[in-house]
């Protein structure tokens, strides 16, 4: 079919100018991410760097300090509060660079690989806590001053896909644990998805860190290989449970009429 040469022109230029809307808005979109990301890793880089160097600063003084028959005796000192002395180390890992490996093998020496072990996995999860209160706590104003709007909108929709598997798998890794804890508070990760994920990672590092202490091992091989993966199977099936059951509904907001005008 013939088409009139301005015809086809105006079609031409209306194609150009389509293809360059959507490469503009392709552009946009990717810079939009990108920034977003970029974002994310500055605040998750922050965190790991007010975790990593207390380490740097005072790491050598704590393992000298906190050996195993060091980090015994230190916590003996309390009497029967030695339990409690262990959780406080344990908690005070979210600041202090503190072996907290050591102080769970040493509850297990002190108390056995039961008791030691629920003390262990108390201790863990005390520190996972309050290192996500805290960070939610600062707020959203915080976060988006930390994160920016896409940094912080990134982060959410990480710990909404996968914020179970980040908290129940890091609990016994170096440093990670506090980090993410913090991260997951900062992106409001729900209360529902974290509690479990916390348990699951934080009981079966402690009981394996305690049996270490109460048989006298010297090499944490299995341990470290049980607390990586007992948390797997252990949020697998968890995830299974929250999943069938999913969130209440919230009550509906009460509403004030509005005020009423006075008739002139």
């Amino acid at each position: 079919m013939w088409i009139a040469p301005a015809a086809a022109s105006a079609r031409r230029v209306s194609s150009r100018n389509r293809c360059r809307s959507c490469l503009e808005t392709h552009r946009l979109l990717c810079w939009r991410m990108t920034r977003g990301n970029r974002s994310l890793i500055l605040l998750i880089l922050v965190i790991l760097a007010g975790i990593i160097v207390p380490f740097l600063i005072w790491g050598a003084w704590f393992d000298s300090v906190l050996s195993l028959e060091g980090a015994r005796k230190w916590m003996e000192s309390y009497g029967s509060w030695a339990w409690a002395a262990g959780i406080a180390l344990l908690v005070s890992d979210i600041v202090l660079p503190v072996p907290s490996t050591v102080v769970m093998s040493a509850l297990g020496w002190m108390y056995g690989w039961w008791v030691g072990g629920l003390i262990c996995a108390a201790g863990s999860m005390l520190s996972g806590i309050i290192a996500y209160a805290a960070c939610r706590w600062l707020g959203r104003g915080a976060a988006l001053y930390l994160a920016g709007e896409d940094g912080l909108r990134r982060g959410e929709e990480i710990f909404e896909k996968s914020g179970g598997w980040l908290v129940a798998l890091s609990r016994w890794m170096p440093v990670l644990p506090e980090a993410v804890a913090c991260l997951a508070g900062l992106s409001r990760m729900r209360r529902r998805v974290f509690f479990p994920a916390l348990a699951c990672g934080s009981v079966p590092t402690g009981f394996a860190f305690a049996a270490i202490g109460h048989l006298g091992q010297s090499e944490p091989g299995w341990a470290i290989a049980l607390s990586g993966l007992v948390p797997v199977a252990l949020w697998l099936a968890a995830a299974r449970i929250l999943k069938q059951r999913p969130n209440l509904p919230l009550p509906p907001t009460p509403t004030l009429p509005p005020p009423k005008q006075e008739e002139e």
